[in-house]
């Protein structure tokens, strides 16, 4: 009996030990998620409109596992059809270019309707070669040239043509039997269009060269596009007194061999035009006192390069001095804005809203706001407490300020909404705590607050001005949902009748007609397939139009995450996430968690609506691990300003304790979770947050991968800095204004990691420099930590072609420390699966 029950006992320890076993890493899971195998099973997620001049009209292409439609809806008229038989059309291209074509295999089309909108232009490429029309003109020119001399024309004779692949430039008139040739040539280069400044009128155009402001007029300028290499073109010098990093256009990132070479090319000048072509608006700005910053590029050219750029530290007592400059077309003359170029500040110029139907068009000229000779432009204090919109005269430059924002954090805002002949305008601004539109006279007068309430306003979508009705973009307006779900809303401009106008458990994405009178609608949930329709602006669905095509997807066996809330560490705020789990769970396992975290301040990695885009998180989790996403107080500006504004001034520890005691709560409610082995892994501000949680509580958090973080915030740039963790502004006896700055880094606590650790940082990261995670490294070394640290050769910021290669870092990683399985392998055969070998 006595033998029995030792028995009984160790059959139920065995049992026990076995539930609380480890998964071992699955590889071939994780690859079969790969970026490249999902492009295979997962097609179009949303309609993206193009909508039309005419009526309201709008084409779209739509991509399912049965090939690419293309459509044409009609919302007047409540219809949608096809824009083309795929058949017919397979069938007329089939025949032009004699290379076979499908009606599911089509080539993918650029359209351009024609004025009429009556019919769709588009070039296709066929595998046919045909000689380069350029080389036959040098051909030619050379034998004329040569007649004398028949040594040359022989030489001519020889030379063997370049060849390129035929282009066939086509016409389809809607409903049409029948495709039309316009040409066969190639479309033109237009390099001209990386620094042409083209008027609205098209009758003159600005450039820069050797940081001056240079203009040509229309006849020139044709003659150039005609012959690049034609010595009568005449440009014209308009300034002199441009020099480098404070000049007229011109600056631009480029390493010591190509800036020397380019030095003497025309270059691009971006301002503000008036809609009448007589005046442009340029900010200048002097960067020359701004300390210089680098990267070198180790593997672009035969020598390793210097790229040199300049870039502001938080805390630096020098900043960038911006001038206003209107500059005057006919006179050839201009005048400054006498703005306070000793103020510490920055300008941002109010631009018209574009056209929803000009967003196909070749040529948008950025134009001023105003109609009516004014420049409406915004100020910003270098703390961001102060914020300023104000209008100045075209003509003098005199100005004067309409509207004051005052914050003790960091102040948000939204373009001006200039309407009703320019006597209106709406503003938006967080003053109340919450995010809300305010009309105002054109004199700064407030007239009423047009929203109100505990919920967030997040954009414009547009105005009928007849009815005084605007349209926008909020959440958190319904409270039985998660508030990070975005819905469109219209309301009255004296704050009467808000409505709804797409309701439901989803969050939305929208896009709206010029007219005012359609939207359409994307919808979904991360559990759910997305959804597009076609709504009045009046909240009643028009038309269906597409759902994602998730079969493929499905057949894979992907199963969808499930959204979570919970409590923040306060015990109080709510906090939504979303689990991601491996599709073949098994029930007699405990699954390391982990935790890809983004801290924001400006938004929060956590994803809401349906995404294939599953790197990081979906894919992740079928190595082997429970994954989590989710948000923390201080973290999205789509709460409240309070939520919002939470980590201002503790800018590296403050989300920290809601991701260690959300983990515990998960832990708590899924017993599949272990939270013995937690790690956390994030890129850029989530390299920077990772490495923190490890520091910060070294026995909660056991591994981490950091990707191109900014551990030290000292030497990332003052804008994210200093704006989200605050600059102190002090002014002394004299009136003397100066900046204090002062973060906390993740270096000081190196002497804290227990836990393994792997950094990851491009050498050409110009964004986040690679400097704050070779400080991180130095302190681990002269801490004695063993931890990992790997730099990808020619990369930015994000890893570009080397970005699958930094996933299965991760996965071994991760898989090494918490799953207890080391790949060794020198080849990683999971990256190699997609791909031939050479014989």
């Amino acid at each position: 009996m006595k033998n029995l029950l030792l028995s009984m006992v160790l059959v139920f320890a065995t049992f026990i030990n076995s539930a609380q076993e480890t998964p071992k890493p699955d590889y071939r899971a994780a690859a079969k998620y790969s970026p490249k195998n999902l492009a295979k099973m997962v097609h179009s997620t949303s309609v993206r409109p193009h909508w039309l001049k005419k009526g309201n009209r709008f084409w779209y292409q739509y991509k399912t596992s049965e090939g690419s439609n293309y459509y044409l809806v009609d919302a007047d008229k409540k219809s949608k059809k096809t824009l083309f038989d795929n058949v017919k059309m397979a069938k007329w291209l089939t025949e032009i270019t004699k290379d076979p074509y499908d009606a599911k295999h089509l080539p993918r089309f650029n359209f351009k309707f024609n004025e009429a909108e009556n019919a769709i232009r588009f070039r296709v490429t066929s595998t046919e070669e045909v000689e380069v029309e350029e080389d036959k003109k040098e051909v030619k020119k050379d034998s004329l040239s040569t007649k004398k001399d028949s040594t040359s024309v022989k030489k001519a004779k020889k030379k063997k043509p370049k060849m390129e692949k035929k282009v066939y430039h086509l016409e389809y008139r809607l409903g049409g039997n029948s495709l039309k040739i316009i040409d066969t040539k190639k479309p033109e280069k237009k390099p001209w269009e990386r620094w042409a400044n083209v008027s609205p009128d098209s009758t003159i155009v600005l450039y820069s060269k050797n940081f001056n402001l240079y203009w040509m007029d229309k006849k020139n300028f044709k003659k150039f596009i005609k012959d690049e290499k034609d010595t009568t073109v005449v440009e014209n010098q308009w300034t002199k007194d441009g020099e480098e990093n404070f000049g007229y256009g011109g600056g631009s990132r480029e390493d010591n061999v190509d800036k020397e070479k380019n030095k003497d090319k025309r270059k691009g000048i971006w301002g503000t035009w008036s809609h009448d072509s007589k005046k442009f608006v340029f900010q200048k700005s002097d960067s020359r006192h701004i300390k210089d910053l680098w990267v070198i590029n180790s593997t672009g050219k035969k020598r390793p390069t210097l790229e040199t750029y300049k870039y502001h530290m938080p805390g630096e007592q020098e900043y960038y001095k911006s001038e206003l400059l209107i500059f005057d077309i006919p006179s050839k003359s201009h005048v400054k804005v006498a703005l306070d170029t000793v103020r510490q500040q920055s300008i941002s110029v109010f631009r018209a809203p574009r056209k929803k139907s000009s967003f196909d068009d070749d040529f948008r000229p950025s134009l001023l706001l105003s109609k009516k000779g004014k420049v409406y432009f915004s100020v910003i204090s270098r703390d961001r407490k102060k914020y300023d919109v104000c209008v100045a005269d075209i003509n003098t430059g005199e100005y004067k300020t309409l509207i004051e924002e005052r914050f003790n954090t960091y102040i948000e805002s939204r373009p001006l909404i200039l309407f009703n002949n320019e006597t209106e305008m709406l503003h938006w601004a967080e003053r109340d705590g919450w995010a809300h539109f305010y009309l105002y006279d054109s004199n700064g007068n407030l007239k009423n607050q047009v929203t109100e309430g505990d919920y967030h306003v997040d954009g414009f979508e547009g105005l009928d001005e007849k009815s005084r009705t605007l349209y926008f973009t909020a959440n958190g307006v319904n409270k039985k949902q998660d508030p990070y779900y975005a819905h469109s809303y219209k309301i009255n401009l004296n704050g009467s009748g808000m409505k709804v106008l797409n309701p439901g458990d989803f969050t939305t994405n929208t896009n709206m007609s010029d007219s005012n009178k359609y939207f359409v609608n994307n919808y979904s949930r991360v559990n759910t397939a997305p959804k597009s329709e076609l709504r009045d602006t009046n909240g009643r669905k028009v038309l269906d139009l597409e759902t994602t095509d998730l079969s493929q997807l499905m057949a894979s066996g992907y199963k969808f995450p499930t959204p979570f809330k919970v409590k923040a560490d306060d015990g109080i705020t709510d906090i939504y996430g979303v689990m991601y789990t491996p599709f073949q769970m098994d029930s007699t396992k405990v699954y390391p968690l982990l935790e890809y975290v983004y801290p924001g301040p400006q938004t929060e990695a956590v994803n809401k609506s349906f995404s294939y885009r599953m790197d990081r998180l979906d894919r992740m989790a079928q190595v082997g691990f429970v994954v989590i996403t989710l948000g923390n107080r201080g973290g999205h500006p789509d709460r409240s300003k309070w939520y919002h504004n939470y980590g201002y001034g503790n800018l590296r520890d403050y989300g920290l304790a809601d991701k260690k005691y959300v983990a515990q709560q998960l832990a708590n409610k899924h017993k599949f979770i272990d939270i013995e082995k937690v790690g956390i892994y994030g890129h850029s501000g989530g390299g920077f947050m990772s490495t923190a949680a490890m520091l910060v509580y070294p026995d909660f958090f056991k591994a981490a991968v950091s990707s191109a973080g900014n551990h030290d915030n000292n030497v990332y740039n003052s804008w994210w800095s200093e704006t989200h963790h605050g600059v102190k502004e002090e002014i002394d006896e004299k009136g003397k204004i100066s900046h204090k700055y002062k973060i906390d880094d993740n270096q000081s606590l190196a002497k804290n990691l227990k836990g393994h650790l792997m950094l990851i940082h491009g050498d050409m990261d110009n964004n986040v420099n690679p400097a704050g995670t070779i400080r991180m490294a130095n302190e681990l070394i002269k801490a004695h930590k063993r931890f990992k640290f790997m730099i990808m050769p020619g990369q930015r910021h994000g890893f570009g072609n080397m970005t699958e290669y930094s996933f299965w870092l991760r996965a071994d990683h991760f898989s090494k420390y918490l799953l207890g399985v080391e790949a060794t392998e020198v080849d990683n055969m999971f990256m190699n699966l997609d791909k031939p070998m050479n014989r």
